[in-house]
Order: structure tokens, then C-alpha cells, then sequence
């Protein structure tokens, strides 16, 4: 008996020794599957940007990189600067919600969300969905724009006995760039962390460009060289998260803060150079998100949010009216979302939110509007092997109230907006095949949706401009597609993918701004009705041709027919709305080899016109630019550099998105990296 026990525990000690030797070498453990709950499910895969794609591209923000995305154009007014909103399948910037971890981002102002804002020093994921995103716990909000943004912040994770991560970057480059950024995350708990990332941008703004223009009878009536001027722009952004693990769920908290101080660079029109528009902006926000499965079938999710605006406007053009006018936003945002399997491919969910909206202003005869939205969602998905669908039904309550003073000054009374907007998805694998670690997917998918974007206080209420009897725009999105994926990791070409979609989509009650016949007086009417019919493909490939070689390339092209068919007695009836290309599209391909990648991507827009009428005087070029990215990564010790050179517009393309508003010719950047 005395020999077991000493053999026991010699095996023991044995056991001990060898797991305080081998903890931190590398374990081989059997393969885990995960499967997503019905409720996380997509029916409609999405167009995303993640992780290494998004550092390979030349993009300082967000809305650069929305530019690979086939269906969307970008309003790039130029510079680092420069004002940048996006524009979904023709229907407008108001009809694409912009969702920042799982809460919408609101302007109830106009309504646009500068993208430019948003660095992509911390994000982890951006991602498209037309239509809505097609899984059904998630917010009221989600289901109730024409197509959705969803940007995704980087998630902490962390070396075995390493308790933080820290990264610092720089950038310097053209029109007097710098940039420097730094991440600090640490683990507070095995269940707790935290996230700490602070950004510092400054540049001037400056650069050259050519400013030519060709009268209809082809005279040269302008052709020179000038520098851009008050483009610059100087930034200071901080962001901290809190994130949390839960039986069953999980929660994060999350404060935001942008401060900025900007030139509005303004028109090159009758060899005008300068202009004097000024911004300051002062945009923060709290929220808060708290997910968890209560039962098997049970999930709830619970989100809240407040957020401040401050915008600073000043004009002192000599050649216009002096302005110096300042605006207060506030929001506040509470949802709840809850979601029940009836059945093990059968879900239902019920999700409601409530946000309130106040803008204040130190101008003449404002109006001091006050919006309470109350959005009431109701869905069901089935998802089996043949058959994946979704259906939901969004009930939107807005009501607007005007202060008692403004209502006596300016005689009108808002009125309250209800509306009832449906939509259903449906996904049908057509093949779907697996074969030890082949991998074959095929599918079929359509969808029809409902929409509308309500007036913004700008559009309702900004003295001597808005409107309070506008009526909110409506659309109709009919959708049918296809998606093909083959995966071979062993093989030479490892992945292969093709999405294709056609779709038609209506827009009634456009909402534009008519002149009055006063010079500088407009005002805001619904007269606009758009037919816009569309294509996006979208085609990917990842090889492998040598053992440390991997090439990875994406081309997507969108054709767009966008017709304005209001009023059959205006010349421009049937006639493309403007800014808005027949064809567009882009490429990007990356070779990577060790420690090195090299980086191209090309972005194409075709020809379009700068207004309603498809005259010759209005015609606008078609413009391409072709950018260049090499990065070099090595580790020394416990920090891993990296080091990168970028060359954009390498071609000196002469281009302008929006009509004289010249975008930078060729212009280099270099970057270094550190990780600890």
C-alpha cells in the first residue's frame, strides 16, 4: 500500500510539473463548433470591410473606405477637411442609417453624418446591409432605413499572462498632414476590460490643383493652376469603452468625444480662391448596451444613449451677408429589444424605441423645434435548410412641438406622422455542399421593403427656408440576387465569391429646395419622384500561388438608371438626377509576402450631370483614381513595428466629385506603427 501512494504521488507532482512547463507553449486542442443562435442569424449576407483589409487600403476614415462598397456613392467635398456623406442606390443620404456598435448616430439638424468624423484607427469592422439588416434582434431603429452602416469597434483581446495591449501611430504627409493615435486596452478582470484610444489631427489643407472650364461652344473659358485655401482642419477625438462578460450575455459602456475647428472650403466659381466660412464642432455621447439569454428561448437586449452637439457657423465673406451663428442638438435614446423561439427554426421578436430630439439656436425667429419618436418593431424568421425567411413590420409615431413664442411669430403648428412600413427577406440555398474541407455555397435571395425619412428640423423650420408642411419621403425597394462562395484552404486558389443583385426602387415626395424668386430665399417643397433602376456585382478571390505568397482581389460595379419623373412639362423629366453615374466601380488587389504587402486599389466613376437637366452644360467627366500602399511588419523583442508608404492618386487624376470643388492631384503619406 505504501508503494502506491508513493507512486501516486510522484505522478501527481509529475502531472504539476509538467503543466507549469507547458501552459504557455502552444496547445493542440479538437476542433469546437459554434452555431448562432436563430436570433444572430443573417438571411441577406452583408458587404463588409474588416481587420487587414482596412489597413491595407489608403483610408484616414470611415468614409474613405465606404467608397469600396458597390450601391454607394460618396459626397467628397475634398480635403482632410472636407465634408463627406454618403449616398445608398440613389434614394439619398437621409435614407442610410449610420449605426455605431449597435446604436444609430442622428443629425436631426439635416440629417447627415459627417463621416469624416470617424477615425478607423479603432475599428474592427464595417459593414453594408441594403434594406435592413436581416436578423431580427436588433432595435426598432434597424429596421427602419432603406440601408444600414454598421461600424464595429475593435474588441480587446489579450496575450496568456499579458494584462494590456498599447499601440501608438503616426502619419505625416501631404497638405501639411499629421496624425498621431494612440489604443491603450487593458484587462481588468477575467470577465471586465477596457479600451482607451485618443487621436490628434492637424493639417492645412492646402494643395494644388487645376481649374479648367469649357464653355458649350468648346472655348477654353478658365485654365490655370491654383492652391486650395481654407481647407484646414485641426482635431481632437478621444473614445473610451467598457466591456463586460455576464452568464449568458455580455454589456458594454461607451463615452465619445470630437472636437473640431475647420475651413469650409467653398466653390472655385468666377476665379474666386478664398472663401471665409468657418466650423467648430463639439459632438459627444454616452451609451450603454446590456445583452442576455434569459432562458434557451429567451433573449433581451436593453440600449440607451445621450447625446450633445455643439456647431459653430461663421461666415465673414465680404461678399455675402456676415453670419456668426451658433446650434445646440441634444438626444436622448432608450430601446429594448426581445426575441422567443417558438420552435428550433421558428423565432419571433418585439422591440421598441423612444428618442428625443431638441435643437436650440441663437438665431433671429428660431424655432425651437422638439421631436419624440416612438418606433414599435414586430418580426418573425423561419430558417431551415431550404428555406430562410424574414418578415417585419416597423409602426413609427413622430411628433414635432414648436415653442408657444414661435408659434405666434410664425403661425404654424406641426402636425403628427404615422406610419406603417413592412418588409419581407427571403434566402433559398440553391447547393450547398461540403466535402472534407471543400466548401460550396449557392444561394438565391430577394427582398421588398418599405421606407421613409421624415423631415429634418432644417428642412421643417430654419427661418426664411423651411417648411412645417412637408411630407416625409417614401420609398419602395424591390431587391432579387445571387451569391456564390467556394472555399478549397488546401488548394492554389483557397476562396472564390460572387454577389450579384438588380433592383428597382421608388422615391415619392423628394424633398428638394425650390427658389422663391428672391435672390438667396428658398424654400423647401415635396416635389419629387425618382424611378431608379440598379445592378451591383461584386467578385472576390483569395490565392495562395507560393508558400509565402497570398494575393487577395475584389472588383464591384454598380450601374445606376435614376430617373426624375415628377412632371412630364419640365425639361428635365426622365432625366438622370443629378450626381449620380451610370456606371461605377471598384478594384483592389493585395500581394502580400512575410513581412510585406503591397496594396493597389482604383475606384472608377462614370459620367453624370451636376443638374436636373442631361445637357451638355452640365455634363460632367468621368474620373478615376489608382492608390498605392506598401507596408513592412517585423517584431523586435516584444514590440512589433510596422512601417507603411502611401501614394494617392498616383496618376494626378484632375477630378471633382462635387462640381468646383477640386479634389487633391497626387499626394504621399508615411506612417509608422508600434505595438507593445
Amino acid at each position: 500500500m505504501k508503494k502506491w501512494l508513493i507512486a501516486l504521488w510522484l505522478l501527481c507532482v509529475l502531472n504539476l510539473k509538467a503543466e507549469s512547463c507547458y501552459i504557455d507553449s502552444l496547445q493542440t486542442i479538437q476542433e469546437v463548433v459554434v452555431t448562432a443562435r436563430l436570433t444572430q442569424r443573417e438571411i441577406i449576407a452583408s458587404q463588409k470591410l474588416k481587420g487587414n483589409q482596412l489597413a491595407q487600403l489608403n483610408t484616414q476614415s470611415v468614409a474613405d473606405a465606404l467608397r469600396y462598397f458597390a450601391g454607394l456613392q460618396l459626397k467628397d467635398y475634398g480635403g482632410v477637411g472636407g465634408i463627406k456623406t454618403v449616398d445608398i442606390r440613389s434614394m439619398g443620404t437621409h435614407h442610410l442609417g449610420i449605426f455605431y456598435d449597435g446604436l444609430a448616430l442622428g443629425n436631426a439638424q439635416n440629417g447627415q453624418i459627417d463621416l469624416g468624423q470617424f477615425s478607423l484607427d479603432n475599428i474592427d469592422e464595417i459593414s453594408l446591409y441594403n434594406g435592413q439588416k436581416s436578423a431580427i434582434f436588433q432595435t426598432a431603429s434597424d429596421f427602419g432605413n432603406a440601408g444600414s452602416v454598421y461600424i464595429r469597434t475593435r474588441q480587446p483581446k489579450f496575450q496568456v499572462g499579458k494584462p494590456y495591449n498599447l499601440k501608438l501611430k503616426t502619419k505625416i504627409g501631404a497638405s501639411d498632414l499629421f496624425r498621431l493615435s494612440a489604443l491603450w486596452e487593458q484587462r481588468l478582470s477575467t470577465a471586465v476590460s477596457s479600451s482607451l484610444n485618443a487621436e490628434y489631427l492637424t493639417s492645412s489643407g492646402k494643395y494644388k490643383f487645376r481649374y479648367r472650364r469649357i464653355t458649350p461652344s468648346g472655348e477654353v473659358a478658365y485654365d490655370t493652376t491654383a492652391v486650395r485655401q481654407n481647407g484646414d482642419i485641426r482635431a481632437e477625438r478621444v473614445e473610451w469603452n467598457l466591456n463586460g462578460l455576464i452568464s449568458r450575455g455580455h454589456w458594454n459602456a461607451k463615452a465619445y468625444l470630437y472636437h473640431s475647428q475647420r475651413g469650409i472650403p467653398g466653390a472655385i466659381v468666377n476665379n474666386i480662391w478664398r472663401r471665409g466660412e468657418r466650423q467648430g464642432d463639439l459632438n459627444t455621447f454616452l451609451q450603454g448596451r446590456f445583452q442576455k439569454d434569459l432562458t434557451d428561448r429567451f433573449s433581451t437586449q436593453w440600449q440607451v444613449k445621450y447625446a450633445f452637439y455643439r456647431t459653430h457657423y461663421v461666415n465673414r465673406d465680404t461678399t455675402q451677408l456676415p453670419v456668426d451663428n451658433r446650434y445646440w442638438q441634444q438626444e436622448f435614446y432608450v430601446s429594448t429589444a426581445n426575441a422567443y423561439e417558438l420552435l428550433r427554426n421558428w423565432t419571433v421578436s418585439l422591440s421598441y424605441d423612444f428618442r428625443w430630439n431638441k435643437l436650440n439656436a441663437d438665431t433671429y425667429r428660431f424655432a425651437y423645434p422638439t421631436r419624440i419618436s416612438n418606433l414599435i418593431s414586430l418580426a418573425t424568421a423561419f430558417d431551415a435548410s431550404f428555406l430562410k425567411v424574414q418578415g417585419s413590420i416597423l409602426t413609427t409615431m413622430i411628433n414635432d412641438r414648436l415653442s408657444p413664442r414661435t408659434r405666434l411669430i410664425g403661425g404654424v403648428t406641426p402636425g403628427n406622422i404615422r406610419r406603417l412600413t413592412p418588409a419581407i427577406f427571403i434566402d433559398i440555398p440553391l447547393v450547398s455542399k461540403q466535402n472534407g474541407l471543400r466548401e460550396t455555397q449557392l444561394d438565391v435571395h430577394t427582398f421588398i421593403k418599405k421606407s421613409f425619412r421624415m423631415p429634418t428640423f432644417n428642412d421643417l423650420y430654419y427661418t426664411d427656408l423651411g417648411n412645417s408642411n412637408l411630407r416625409p419621403e417614401s420609398a419602395v425597394q424591390y431587391d432579387f440576387g445571387l451569391s456564390f462562395t467556394h472555399r478549397n484552404p488546401r488548394g492554389v486558389l483557397r476562396q472564390i465569391s460572387f454577389k450579384a443583385d438588380v433592383y428597382y426602387n421608388e422615391v415619392d415626395d423628394k424633398i428638394i429646395a425650390y427658389p422663391k424668386g428672391q435672390q438667396f430665399r428658398w424654400t423647401m417643397l415635396n416635389l419629387g419622384r425618382v424611378k431608379i433602376k440598379g445592378i451591383d456585382l461584386t467578385i472576390g478571390a483569395i490565392c495562395h500561388p507560393l508558400r509565402d505568397v497570398v494575393i487577395t482581389g475584389q472588383v464591384q460595379y454598380t450601374y445606376q438608371d435614376a430617373r426624375d419623373v415628377t412632371n412630364k412639362a419640365t425639361p428635365y423629366y426622365n432625366d438622370q438626377i443629378p450626381y449620380i453615374p451610370y456606371h461605377s466601380g471598384s478594384a483592389t488587389l493585395n500581394v502580400s509576402y512575410r513581412n510585406w504587402a503591397l496594396n493597389y486599389s482604383f475606384i472608377y466613376s462614370g459620367k453624370r450631370y451636376n443638374q436636373q437637366e442631361n445637357i451638355r452644360y452640365n455634363f460632367m467627366q468621368p474620373w478615376y483614381t489608382s492608390d498605392l500602399n506598401l507596408h513592412c511588419a517585423f517584431r523586435a523583442g516584444n514590440i512589433k513595428w510596422k512601417f507603411f508608404a502611401e501614394v494617392n492618386n498616383v496618376f494626378d487624376q484632375k477630378y471633382d466629385v462635387i462640381l468646383n470643388y477640386p479634389m487633391p492631384g497626387i499626394n504621399c503619406n508615411l506612417g509608422m506603427q508600434v505595438e507593445f
